[in-house]
């Protein structure tokens, strides 16, 4: 019996779910989730219905990607990513909700015609020049090595990169790209990205991280 673990390969918030528990080699049994078809069992455990959903083995469920995160660091945090967490604490927040807001109208900026596609870019500059500065002053966003801030960040900068690739990497984000390209080529990454087929009762189960 496993914890299990519903995501999706592509969701930023799943990703760095899945970082966390690839990292701290805690076994689950990963369910691939198609988004337009939900499979029953997770929407009766959680109402928000949203990856990643984590059901522990005592049957408690947690449905917030942090969460899941600190829960798999309480596992094992052998690089000590859970370091300066009060540092720390304030940047992922303002990802998650400054960055994010603006990231999600930038990505989709055909929904949002209030405003201009580069509009909605230039009000993500102030987070990506954040991210730039601490950069030029240590190898990771908080610290010369990974910590949890990298690991919750990264799928969103991921994500903004590839709304336009050509633009991005022209930039003078230079340590930024660095970061990201670090990121991109880790074996932690590569490892929580391989294809799963999606869940289906009938299928056998498949343990993550492989």
């Amino acid at each position: 019996m496993y914890p299990i673990l519903y995501s999706f390969r592509r969701c930023p918030f799943a990703m760095r779910a899945r970082l966390a528990i690839s990292y701290a080699n805690t076994r689950v049994e990963i369910r691939e989730v198609l988004l337009k078809d939900k499979p029953i069992q997770l929407l009766e455990i959680s109402a928000k219905a949203t990856v990643p959903v984590l059901q522990l083995e005592s049957a408690a469920v947690v449905d917030e990607s942090l969460d899941i995160m600190r829960w798999a660091l309480g596992q094992q945090d052998l690089d000590h990513w859970l370091d300066g967490i009060e540092q720390q604490q304030p940047l992922i927040e303002y990802c998650d909700v400054s960055f994010k807001y603006w990231l999600d109208k930038y990505k989709y900026a055909d929904r949002h015609p209030e405003y201009t596609m580069l509009y909605y870019r230039e009000q993500c500059g102030e987070f990506l020049a954040e991210l730039e500065s601490r950069l030029q002053k240590t190898d990771y966003l908080c610290a010369d090595k990974m910590r949890l801030a990298d690991a919750a960040i990264f799928p969103f900068i991921r994500q903004f990169a590839h709304v336009d690739k050509n633009w991005f990497f022209q930039t003078d984000y230079c340590h930024l790209q660095k970061w990201l390209h670090g990121q991109l080529d880790s074996a932690l990454f590569q490892s929580i990205m391989i294809k799963q087929r999606a869940w289906s009762v009938e299928h056998e189960q498949v343990l993550f991280p492989q």
